[in-house]
């Protein structure tokens, strides 16, 4: 099992660096920013460069997968965001949940340039949106959902979408789609860990079996009832003196993740952990820590 740093990967390829510079120039043809995050990792998958590239524009905040995340404290973690000055709404793309909310609320930012279109007797003038946020949040789905079409592609791997692209949507707004983009520096390693185990960073970077014992020390210290529950172990207790490897290894045999010999195979009990996560098998989970 490979030991190397997380921070040593290298992530921040070309097309990010695209990205920023596609966002710089695109806003002077938007009346406002929709910024995605992940709800299961709300703090992590807020990109700091957003906030400072679109501070020119009113800005909504999407915590998207919301039915993968803790409900216990995704009310909270709306209200943290909510305290800087923006609208945070939860929403799920796959279900459409708070779909209608989002037109509610980029309308409500953008109030005082409807009334000005209205006074000039521009009723049909359409609102023009900018979506951002880290690769593999869920823009293009969302975008889908707003258009009731397949305009933008969407697919479960960081990246696809290259090419900034104008997306009509029936309620009045104009969606531009922007690239996933990431920044050149993670303030620490949690936040690189917790953005590969959710998908923003692609799997075939890390090493994914030292990635998959990182969750395990997470799950064993913030869910341990959901991870008994789910790898049929006997209690939270059975647990406790276990190192991470080791409880890895148990998951591993618990699920006949074994080769010749008897001996565990690492990168499939590694590849079921993390895909299990993703998926929202292992129980609903946030990652970060509420402060």
């Amino acid at each position: 099992m490979a030991t190397d740093n997380i921070y040593n990967i290298q992530w921040f390829p070309g097309h990010m660096a695209k990205t920023r510079r596609m966002i710089t120039e695109s806003l002077p043809d938007v009346d406002a920013v929709i910024e995605m995050r992940d709800a299961r990792i709300p703090l992590s998958s807020k990109n700091p460069e957003i906030e400072k590239l679109t501070a020119s524009k009113p800005r909504v905040v999407l915590l998207n997968k919301a039915g993968l995340c803790d409900q216990s404290l995704l009310p909270r973690w709306i209200e943290k965001i909510s305290k800087d000055g923006v609208k945070c709404i939860p929403t799920d793309c796959a279900s459409g949940k708070g779909i209608n909310e989002v037109y509610a609320a980029v309308k409500e930012l953008c109030a005082d340039k409807l009334e000005r279109y209205s006074a000039k007797g521009m009723n049909g003038k359409r609102l023009r949106v900018m979506v951002v946020g880290i690769p593999n949040v869920g823009k293009s789905s969302l975008i889908n959902k707003m258009a009731g079409s397949g305009k933008a592609r969407v697919e479960n791997r960081p990246g696809v979408t290259r090419d900034r692209q104008w997306v009509v949507t029936p309620g009045g707004i104009d969606l531009l789609d922007m690239p996933g983009v990431l920044w050149p520096k993670f303030d620490d390693k949690r936040t690189a860990e917790n953005l590969a185990l959710t998908g923003a960073i692609k799997d075939a970077i890390l090493d994914t079996e030292t990635l998959a014992v990182t969750l395990c020390n997470r799950l064993r210290k913030l869910y341990p009832a959901l991870l008994c529950e789910r790898y049929k172990i006997e209690s939270p207790e059975a647990i406790e003196n276990l190192t991470d490897l080791e409880l890895f290894e148990l998951i591993g045999r618990k699920r006949g993740m074994l080769v010749r010999g008897g001996e565990i195979s690492y990168e499939r009990t590694a590849s079921m952990l993390i895909d299990e996560l993703k998926a929202g098998k292992i129980g609903k989970i946030t990652l970060d820590v509420l402060k």
